[in-house]
């Protein structure tokens, strides 16, 4: 599992990094800034997401994994909105966010699987701001 998780999070830095130098020929530095700032981000998300479908998944052996899951998010998302100052990732970072508190409320509430798709779309979202 984690030689595939290694693999995936390679692809998609590689991939972003070719388009960040691709783009930057012809647009010149603020898209090359712009992608490099989203490769940052693309390794801690895609694990962060990944780990709370399974901590989801597996709540009822283990309940604290989906805190603990929804907390390395928080904290990716920290560092994240700390090394960038492209307003559309720091946007998509804020929507992450929220939907990170949403589904941390749910849980507070008593909700043993919450309906992640929030987190997922809003990750989905920052990938999308991080291709020009």
């Amino acid at each position: 599992m984690a030689a595939s998780r290694r693999r995936r999070r390679t692809t998609i830095a590689a991939a972003i990094v070719a388009v960040a130098l691709t783009t930057g020929l012809t647009t010149g530095c603020d898209a090359v800034n712009k992608a490099l700032d989203c490769v940052q981000t693309a390794d801690a998300i895609a694990d962060s997401v990944t780990d709370l479908q399974q901590a989801v998944e597996n709540a009822s052996n283990d309940p604290t994994q989906i805190d603990e899951s929804l907390s390395s998010i928080d904290k990716n998302l920290d560092k994240i909105g700390d090394k960038t100052d492209n307003a559309d990732v720091n946007k998509a970072v804020d929507d992450l966010q929220k939907a990170v508190t949403n589904v941390r409320d749910s849980v507070k509430n008593g909700d043993e699987t919450p309906d992640i798709s929030p987190i997922t779309d809003a990750a989905g979202e920052l990938t999308k701001v991080c291709t020009p």
